[in-house]
Order: structure tokens, then sequence, then C-alpha cells
């Protein structure tokens, strides 16, 4: 009998929600062929199976929710295939690996991809940095475990490399003895590059290195992962942590301290003297490990000096804690619903879930303000109506979106202040030199934002068609992740549905986001009486921290005014 378990779906992407299996038991499947519909934070996949054989029982059901490493079915006479990762949701099939996903333990150890047998070499045989994982191209070399004369095995720690995510033991792909070594310690090495020779050695496949992944928390939850982490690492429930007359576990309200906060920058720092293991706890910790003083001979640190530190910081962050900070919402306690009638309690999934914590994370992060106008688009519907053939045998449909993307980005230019991002841990204001809009799409998952790239650099007709063609792709469940990044502002559109006006919220880390609403004729004075008009409501909600109110009222006026008169694009875009 062989088990099939859910193999691992991305980079800090340990579980999802079952959607639909594909199977059941007794049926027949083969290696590569789709079993499953996963739902993860970002994106909805197939998972294919890496194994043959008849189906004996599955051990779960739609709905649930499944970890990497859990066991989906087993087969009976099956064999197994080729370790892969999943595709998204109704693309091609591509093998998924069978096995479980490391531990943090085992993570933060180099690991081999594959051993072939070793080959001998002539000459002197070289040792180059292997691959360290995806888009880590360099680390600093923070100790060499070598030496001239050394003798060396394949799978033999020679280096310790601090990459941006974590520190790792690289080792040996290569067996012989060490003839000379091309760095030295502090140095920045580089994928590819020589680290050092060997005399009479014989080398196998270059080897990659998996550092633990590293999952960006806000600071109220590392601190009380840090708490947890403490109270673990002592083998002590929180009760038991503090003694009566120290302050309890932190509140849901408390934020990191700032010492807590800090990880290694960019800037190259000295090696610390700690073992990796060390090093893997304080990260764990959130403990910076160039701020703890160690108690070894020459300074080592070891285990208990990281606990001691973390346990120092957060019993004395913790009195700060217990009062709420000034103006910081705590969300209060539900009622028992159930004592006035029948409820039913759904699990927030998905698209849903991420929906909302990047929602709550921009409102509390942006001070919105949002400004209110009408555009007379009479003109503009009587061309939008004459060119919609065109847009149409493109494959697209000129819509009153497609014509705002082509408005937005020429807005764009000339108030480049919205085309941009504020990093107040810096002091710094980021003017991006490229105009790619975000369309927030009405999905059956919810809301999905797909962004279409160099709007500035296409025609009406042409950004018709690609807006046609993702919202498609959302609807169908079949948007990736890397087609819903690197947007510079958005455009949200209501006037299907109605509506009069609305305050979007802006979509961090960009600086507005533009609502339209649902256009009717009015009655508008021109050339001395009313004449009917259609008028186009629309709504800017902007990041008061960088745009001034009079900016956004003249940003917002700009483009109802390139509705009112299409000409002026030609004129200033």
């Amino acid at each position: 009998m062989t088990e099939f378990k859910l193999p691992e779906l991305g980079e800090n992407i340990d579980q999802g929600d079952l959607v639909r299996l594909m199977i059941s038991p007794g049926v027949s499947i083969t290696e590569g062929q789709p079993v499953m519909e996963l739902e993860t934070d970002k994106a909805v996949v197939e998972v294919p199976s890496s194994v043959s054989g008849t189906v004996k029982d599955v051990r779960v059901k739609e709905g649930e929710k499944v970890k990497v490493g859990q066991v989906i079915f087993t087969v009976e006479n099956g064999s197994g295939g080729v370790a892969r990762a999943p595709s998204p949701a109704k693309a091609s099939s591509v093998a998924a690996p069978a096995s479980p996903a490391p531990s943090a333990a085992q993570a933060a150890r180099a690991v081999p991809v594959a051993s072939p047998a070793p080959a001998a070499a002539a000459g002197p045989t070289e040792f180059k940095l292997p691959e360290l994982g995806e888009n880590i191209d360099q680390g600093d070399l923070v100790r060499l475990m070598i030496s001239p004369g050394q003798s060396v095995s394949e799978g033999q720690p020679v280096m310790e490399l601090e990459t941006d995510k974590a520190v790792v033991e690289v080792p040996s792909s290569v067996t012989g003895v060490v003839k000379d070594i091309r760095v030295k310690e502090g140095d920045k090495v580089k994928v590819g590059e020589v680290i050092f020779t060997l005399q009479g050695g014989v080398a196998v496949a270059p080897q990659k290195v998996k550092p633990a992944p590293v999952e960006h928390l806000s600071g109220q939850q590392a601190a009380r992962l840090a708490f947890q982490a403490a109270i673990q690492a002592e083998g002590k429930t929180e009760e038991q942590a503090l003694p009566p007359d120290q302050p309890q576990p932190l509140p849901a309200s408390f934020t990191m301290p700032a010492q807590l906060g800090k990880v290694a920058g960019t800037e190259h720092r000295d090696p610390v003297p700690a073992a990796p293991h060390v090093r893997r706890l304080a990260r764990e910790l959130g403990v910076d490990i160039h701020e703890v003083t160690g108690t070894g001979p020459g300074g080592r640190i070891s285990e208990d000096d990281v606990k001691a530190y973390s346990k120092a910081l957060l019993v004395s962050a913790a009195t700060a804690a217990q009062a709420p900070r000034a103006g910081h919402f705590v969300e209060p306690e539900l009622p028992d619903f159930a004592k006035f009638g029948t409820i039913q309690r759904v699990s927030i999934r998905g698209v849903r879930r991420k929906t909302a914590q990047h929602l709550a994370e921009a409102w509390n992060t942006i001070p919105h303000v949002t400004q209110h106008d009408k555009a007379d688009i009479t003109e503009l519907e009587q061309l939008r109506a004459r060119f919609a053939p065109k847009a149409e045998e493109a494959g697209g449909k000129m819509t009153v979106t497609a014509i705002a993307l082509k408005v937005c980005a020429s807005a764009l230019k000339v108030f480049p202040q919205f085309n941009a991002s504020i990093d107040m841990g810096k002091e710094e204001i980021i003017y991006k030199q490229y105009i790619n809009i975000g369309v927030a799409v009405d999905t059956d998952r919810g809301l999905l934002v797909p962004v279409i790239r160099d709007v500035d650099k296409k025609n009406i007709v042409e950004l018709a068609a690609e807006l046609t063609q993702l919202s498609k792709k959302a609807r169908d469940k079949k948007l990736t992740p890397a087609e819903m990044e690197g947007g510079t502002f958005t455009i949200t559109n209501l006037g299907g549905i109605g509506g009069t006006g609305f305050s979007p919220i802006v979509n961090h880390p960009e600086v507005a986001i533009l609502g339209l609403s649902r256009s009717s004729m009015e009655p508008v004075w021109l050339n001395g009486k009313f004449e009917p008009r259609l008028v186009l409501p629309v709504s800017l909600s902007y990041d008061h921290r960088l745009i001034d109110g009079a900016d956004a009222a003249r940003f917002l006026r700009w483009i109802a005014e390139a509705f009112e008169q299409p000409f002026l694009l030609s004129v200033q875009g």
C-alpha cells in the first residue's frame, strides 16, 4: 500500500482548504493525474498525483483544511513518481512531491537535491557555491569549517553562510583533500563562485541549500509567537512561566518591542560566536543574535543566553502592555449568538481570509481620506459605442473601466505622487517609473485584483482586450499570484451593480484608489438651460500621509475633465 501525502505548496504555505476531490475509492489513477483542487491564501491549485495505482481509501473530505505532509489517500499496487510542485487550478497538470514538508530543524540545514554517483577528476576539483534558494544569489560567509590540507567528504559541512532569510550550513558536494581556499570569513560570496579546490578529488552534482522558510509576521503576531516559543523552549506552560508577582502573559494587543523586532539588515555585521542551532533559536524567538551577550568561553552564546535575553525583554515589556495603547483598537469578544437562535459557523477560507487580513492592515496603516466628484460622460459614451466593435475584434469589451485605465495612466504621469509608495521606516517616498494598474474583480471567492502592466504604453483597445482576459481568468480561478503583484494604482468599478458613490480602501502599499459608480442621466445647466447629460460619479481614496486634499481634488478633477473631454488625452497624455 502506497500513501499519497500533500506536497509542498510554495514558500510560507503550509496548508489549504480542500475545494474538490477528483478521486474516490476503487478508481485507478496515474502519475500526474489531478486528484484534488486546493485553495490557499494565494490561489486555487490543482494537485496532481505522484503515485499510480488503485485508490484504496481517502483520508480527507471536501471543505477540510489539509496540511503539507498529511496523508490524502492510499493506493494498492502503487508506485511512486517524481516529486514536483502543484500547478494553478485548471492549468496543465504537473507531478507533485509525495514527501511531507521538512521540519524547521531540517530545513535550516543544507539538504542535497540529488546525489548521483561521483565522477573522478583528473586535476584539481573546484567546489562552487551551490544554489541557495529562490531569489537568493549571495550570502555573507560567517564561518569556514575547512583549511588547506584537510580531507573533506561529500555531505560534510564546509561553511556557514548568512543569507537574507537564514543562516545555513553548506555541505560539500566533492570529496578529497583541500588544496587552496579562495574566500575568507566576512566576504560576500555569490552562487557559482569557487570557494575552494581539491587535489585529486571527485565531484557530484551540485546540491541546493534550502534555508528555513521565513514568514513575515506583524509585530503583534511575532510578539505572541516569541512569547510562546520562549515558554516552550523552557518546557513550561504559560501558567508556570511567570511567578505570581510578575506580569502575566501578554494580551493580544501587545506590540513587539523594538529590540525583538530587529533582524539582520542588508549591511554586513561581524559574525557572532554562536552555533547554527543557537542562531536558529534566536530567529524563532525574534531575537537579534547580535544583541545577546554570551556567557560561554570567549563570549560564545548558548541557547540559555538566548532564552534569558528573550524572557527579559518580554517581561520588561509586559507591564507597558497591560494598558492598551492610545488609539489602538482591540476587537471585543462576541456574545453567544446561539442563545438567541440557530446559527451556522463557516470558516473564512483562502481568498476571503487573505482579503480580510490585507484590508485590515491597509485600514490600520493608512490615514484614509475620500474625495468625490462627477464627470459628464455624454460625449465619451458616444465614442465608446462607436469604437466598441474594434475592441470586440481584439477580444475585449470597450467598457468605462478600460477607458479609465488609460485616463488614470495619463493622470499618474501628471501627478507622480499618486504613483508612489511611502516608507515611514526609512522616511522616504518611493516614486515608481512604471505604471501598473490593478482592477478589482468581483468573484465567487471574493475580491481579486489582477494587475495590467505598462498601461501608459498601450492603447485603449489593447487595454480592453487584456482587461477582459484577466477578468475571465480571475472568475475561472486561473489567475496566478504573479498576475496580482506589482500594482502602483487601483481602479474599482461598482457601476454594474449600482450606487451613487463609495469610499474604497487604498490597496497598501499603494497610496490611492479610484472608485467608479453607476452613471445616470441628470439635468445639467449648460448654455443658459438645463440639458439631460450622462453623469458618472467618481471617488478617490488616498493616503493623507503623502497626498494633501488640494492635490487629491486636482487629480480627481483632471480625471473628470479627461472623461468629459477625451481630446485632453491626446493633448496632455
